[in-house]
């Protein structure tokens, strides 16, 4: 069994840790809110007081965490993890952050001696609950093959995609499709209910035609109920917008459309929505387009 650190016990890292402490691998988790970590610490795995201690007694590392900031304080901080780990360990950052991040972690790391691998998540907080997550890992491959057995235990669809940042840009990639899907969304059931159509059914109708994409389908109680409580928030949505958004800008690649959304999440979060979910958009056409009953 591998001898495993887990930094991040947030919304998708919590559940991730708690399947790696399930599978009786010997695991230390950091958190900042200490009391995130006890069930885990319950089913087995233990909780060092510090990124440092986390980074020195293990073998591979793994960060979870919100974004470039956060990762840049706990992998290249005087108390972070490069500082601290053993020569030959890897580290494995899962979380979402703009490839010009990873590529300074990537400089850091080989610099330090560690293998580093990038392995953002597609999925939600039940997909990660039921290790059912998809993860794009890019990275060495020798490297990818050693650990892969522990991504299988956080997913269930494991995509090796390249040696270098490709990882980064295929999650952003993903998630610029799955933003642009709730607008769309949005739009045509405003459009669809301005025009006498029946709520429930257009969103059957919906469901079942060609457009029925897999978000869609894991939309359909959302929608129906009118209930946005985030499973993924407007808040959240923008930052991954601005990181594709710099990504499109440093490679010249116009993204118009992606251009459009986030100014769709920003009107979201001025208008106090930006903790619903991003597909609450809905909620914000409609009283635009005086629908809201």
């Amino acid at each position: 069994m591998a001898n495993i650190g887990f930094i991040g016990l947030g919304k998708m890292g919590h559940p991730m840790a708690m399947n790696l402490a399930k599978a009786g691998h010997t695991l230390a988790v950091y958190n900042r809110t200490r009391s995130k970590a006890d069930d885990i610490v319950a089913a087995g795995a233990t909780a060092p007081n510090s990124v440092a201690e986390v980074a020195k007694q293990s073998d591979t590392i793994i960060t979870m965490v919100s974004d470039d900031a956060a990762l840049e304080a706990m992998a290249l901080g005087k108390d972070g993890i490069l500082e601290n780990a053993q020569s030959g360990s890897t580290f494995i950052d899962m979380s979402t952050v703009s490839p010009e991040m990873s590529v300074k972690i990537a400089e850091e790391t080989a610099a330090k001696g560690l293998s580093y691998l990038r392995a953002p998540v597609n999925g939600t907080v039940m997909q990660a609950e039921a290790s059912t997550l998809v993860v794009l890992i890019s990275g060495p491959q020798a490297c990818f093959e050693e650990h892969k057995n522990i991504f299988e235990i956080m997913g269930d669809k494991i995509f090796y995609i390249g040696e270098d940042e490709q990882a980064r840009y295929m999650k952003l990639c993903i998630n610029m499709m799955v933003g642009m899907t709730s607008f769309m969304m949005a739009e045509a059931l405003a459009l669809g209910e301005a025009g006498g159509l029946d709520w429930d059914r257009m969103i059957e109708t919906i469901k079942n035609s060609a457009v029925g994409s897999p978000v869609v389908h894991y939309k359909e109680q959302t929608l129906k109920n009118r209930d946005y409580t985030a499973a993924f928030s407007a808040k959240q949505m923008a930052k991954d917008f601005d990181l594709m958004l710099e990504a499109g800008k440093a490679s010249n690649v116009p993204l118009a459309m992606a251009s459009l959304g986030r100014q769709n999440l920003s009107a979201m979060i001025a208008t106090g929505r930006g903790e619903q979910d991003f597909f609450g958009y809905i909620d914000l056409l409609e009283e635009l387009s005086g629908l809201k009953k």
